[in-house]
Parts: C-alpha cells; structure tokens; sequence
C-alpha cells in the first residue's frame, strides 16, 4: 500500500460495535471537537515513514456537510512511497436522523466508504464498510487540549486484529 493512501487518510463503525459506549453519530454537534486546522506529524505506525501535515475540518454547503481537506508538507520513508498526496473526506447525512456517514478521495482514485461512530465526547472513529473487499479501514481521531492524536489502522480479511498503518498527533493552528 502506497503512503499516499495513508497520508490520505491522515488527513484524512457502525458495523459492528466492539466496545460498550460505541453509538452511530446521529448529528454534525456531536462532531465540533474535529473543527479547526490542524498540523500533524506521524509518530509511528507499520509505514515506514516520517511524514508531517497539514488537515483541516470545517463544515461546507450550509452545515449539511462536514469536510476534512489534507495535504502532506513533507514524508521521508521507502523509495516506493508517493509522498505528493491530497485527499478529501466529507461526512454527511443521508436523511434527518440516520447515522452520519463519511466517504473520503484522494489524487490517486481511492475511494473508501465509512461509517460514523462516537466513543466518547471528544473521540470518533470512522470504520470501513464490512462488506467491501479487501482489507477493512479504521481511522480514529481523538482530541484532548487542542491536541490531535489519530490512528489508520488496517484489519486484514479473515482477522480480528487491527494494526495501526499510521499513527500522529498535531496541535491545532
């Protein structure tokens, strides 16, 4: 997998819930804590690779949507890696009431369909649809004073086990 889908994600689940305090996010207020931007540098993770940030979430088409923009300043890693990425993920709605849902792009043709799920006031996770091929996406996002810690984590089919791709933390600008 190219760092480019991870940075993506970086700046960029209903499914099935696997903690107790896991419920669908039903409403953009649930969300607020993500708005901002956001500086980020990479802190580990499976890739190999040293990468730093610059995301920002902010709500677009009067409140409707909400919208994360990424892009990597700057990555040292593998030779394989494609470090000139950017990426977008709207969460929306589809109708008053359902859980929200998210879909993120970016300038490689990925494409990846996730669900919304809260874990606490100030943590969300958005999880992959069980039902695609492939290996399944967890992207998490906490924050605690103006800090930023995220995780893209990967579960390969027929386990149960995540393992983090991608791990960061930013401050907010």
């Amino acid at each position: 997998m190219k760092l480019s889908i991870v940075v993506a994600i970086l700046f960029a689940g209903c499914a099935q819930a696997q903690n107790e305090g896991q419920r669908p996010v039903r409403s953009f207020d649930e969300l607020r804590f993500l708005e901002g931007n956001w500086e980020a540098r990479t802190q580990g993770g499976g890739a190999g690779a040293a990468v730093s940030g610059t995301y920002s979430f902010r709500t677009e088409l009067g409140g409707h949507i909400l919208a994360r923009h990424s892009s990597a300043d700057g990555c040292k890693g593998p030779a394989d890696f494609d470090c000139d990425h950017n990426d977008l993920l709207y969460v929306y709605q589809d109708a008053p009431g359902l859980p929200l849902k998210a879909i993120y792009f970016d300038n490689e043709g990925h494409a990846i369909h996730y669900d919304v799920v809260a874990m606490s006031a100030t943590e969300v996770v958005f999880l992959s649809e069980a039902s695609a091929p492939g290996p399944r996406f967890r992207l998490v996002y906490s924050v605690r004073d103006d800090v930023m810690a995220g995780r893209f984590q990967m579960q390969l089919p027929g386990q149960t086990e995540w393992k983090s791709y991608l791990e960061w933390s930013g401050r907010r600008k």
